[in-house]
């Protein structure tokens, strides 16, 4: 049978009689909180706060950001030390961690570690569909996404102005998907999203959307096929005008005024009849007149011993 012997340690005894005759306790390890929030932006003024709860005074509170020393802080009673930063770029985020110590003592105790969160703005969102041209009936979805902004973002869907689902919240970079049923030109549109974050005053609105049912979208083009085929046949029935009624009337414009005014003579026959034509004497013209005065001289055969015919006087209207 083995008996155990306590053992005593003389010098441990003397060492705790001392530290509780000078008044300080043993340190436990402080505790380092925001005095408000995590959340920053840029350029915003902060608190943290390092206390040791079990600690007598005085004591040393030490700042340390990645083992680099920040500030240090003296305090005569159980009070925390408040460390106050300007987080002004990311590399100001942290990690931090507070030392507490008393000052006739190089032992101390280590708190928690703590990091700041960078707030940024939410960018402004897409609103997006797969199809646009859903059929009858169809079931599309929407997308709302933000590139930018601080997570988790919130996401909130509307037509016109009226809310049509409840707030989507997500914790990661992807983004929020709705389900609709297109049954009739009311549940075209106008859709809209709008994202927030706790970024203040953040708070962003998307584009609009609208769906098109694809019987509509038939109609429309057939609309425009039939008024492209009106507008190609008046330009081709304008294109064959040219040769056949544009270009005459020129022309006959252009003899008119380029038609000496002088009458003539002619020899020819005029018309076939029982009765010879020997001449035919055409009046000067003038440009402006449509007609001119000719007149004709028949003579019957003068082998039948008959008279000359008196003149006959005609009005023609001239066409090239």
């Amino acid at each position: 049978m083995i008996d155990l012997i306590p053992f005593k340690n003389t010098q441990l005894s003397q060492q705790i009689q001392k530290t509780t005759a000078s008044g300080k306790g043993i340190l436990s390890n402080p505790k380092l909180v925001p005095v408000h929030s995590l959340n920053v932006v840029m350029n915003q003024n902060v608190t943290l706060s390092c206390c040791s709860a079990s600690a007598s005074a005085p004591v040393r509170y030490t700042l340390f950001q990645h083992n680099q020393q920040v500030s240090s802080l003296n305090r005569s009673d159980s009070t925390p030390a408040l460390f106050t930063l300007t987080i002004s770029s990311a590399s100001d985020l942290g990690p931090y961690k507070c030392k507490a110590e008393h000052n006739s003592s190089s032992a101390g105790k280590y708190s928690n570690s703590l990091t700041f969160t960078l707030l940024e703005p939410v960018s402004k969102p897409v609103l997006s569909s797969p199809t646009s041209h859903p059929a009858k009936g169809q079931n599309v979805t929407l997308s709302c996404f933000s590139q930018n902004g601080s997570l988790p973002i919130t996401y909130t869907f509307f037509k016109g102005q009226q809310s049509i689902s409840p707030p989507k919240i997500t914790h990661e970079r992807e983004a929020a998907v709705i389900f609709l049923s297109v049954n009739s030109s009311t549940d075209s549109g106008t859709y809209k999203c709008k994202a927030n974050n706790s970024f203040p005053n953040s708070m962003k609105y998307s584009n609009s959307f609208n769906f098109t049912l694809a019987e509509e979208r038939s109609h429309s083009q057939a609309l425009i096929i039939s008024l492209g085929l009106i507008l190609l046949l008046l330009v081709i029935g304008f294109a064959l005008a040219i040769p056949f009624f544009i270009i005459p009337s020129y022309k006959a414009k252009k003899y008119k005024s380029t038609r000496p005014s002088a009458g003539f003579t002619s020899t020819v026959n005029v018309e076939e009849t029982e009765n010879d034509v020997i001449y035919a004497e055409i009046e000067p013209v003038k440009p402006e007149e449509e007609y001119i005065n000719f007149s004709v001289i028949r003579r019957e055969d003068e082998k039948a011993g008959k008279r000359a015919c008196p003149t006959v006087y005609s009005k023609v209207l001239i066409r090239n």
